[in-house]
């Protein structure tokens, strides 16, 4: 599996910024970001994931990528997604290298979630929030591109049947909005990937 080098790196920013992104906008919603957090470690392109604590408002015990609310001092998302990724496990923004973003979602929590990818260099000193971050997982890219580690399931929800996907590795399942951003990114890399 190819590596997060800069020939990779431009690829993803090429796919992402030549595709129409979904935004959505509803002032009844409250606005969210996260960080895709990508590094390169023994020649093999991972993603940063968290598990959050039992501690922490929404999603308590779920597998998320770094983010959280737009703040008023924030000057936009990107620096929200950057903000939160520095408050859960340390990452400055200084050492991020943005390289786009994909489509809003919007989360059964009602908010609208705005993911961008980002590059940092690894091994990082990570610091993470004991109220916010029980857990780091570092999960090779070329094991969530192999299908074998996805699953599809229809569930009825409210009233109305839902598709949920997850992604299981080891004794973690990445699910809900997690995977719905993980599946939107792996499908847009998937362009170049084949």
């Amino acid at each position: 599996m190819r590596n997060c080098q800069e020939d990779f790196v431009d690829q993803i920013r090429k796919l992402l910024s030549s595709r129409q992104r979904k935004v959505i906008q509803n002032p009844s919603l409250a606005n969210a970001a996260v960080l895709v957090p990508l590094f390169n470690k023994g020649g093999n392109c991972h993603i940063l994931f968290t598990k959050r604590t039992d501690l922490v408002k929404y999603h308590k015990g779920e597998i998320s990528f770094p983010g959280g609310m737009l703040d008023e001092d924030d000057r936009s998302l990107e620096r929200t997604a950057l903000r939160e990724a520095f408050e859960e496990v340390g990452l400055k923004e200084e050492d991020v290298q943005l390289i786009g973003a994909l489509d809003d979602i919007v989360t059964i929590t009602q908010f609208i979630v705005t993911p961008f990818i980002g590059l940092f260099r690894y091994p990082y000193p990570f610091k993470t929030s004991p109220v916010e971050i029980a857990e780091l997982i570092e999960v090779p890219l070329s094991f969530l591109l192999n299908k074998e580690n996805f699953a599809e399931y229809e569930i009825t929800r409210m009233g109305r049947k839902d598709v949920v996907y997850a992604y299981r590795y080891g004794e973690h399942t990445i699910w809900g909005a997690t995977a719905r951003i993980l599946k939107q990114f792996l499908e847009v890399i998937g362009a170049f990937q084949k």
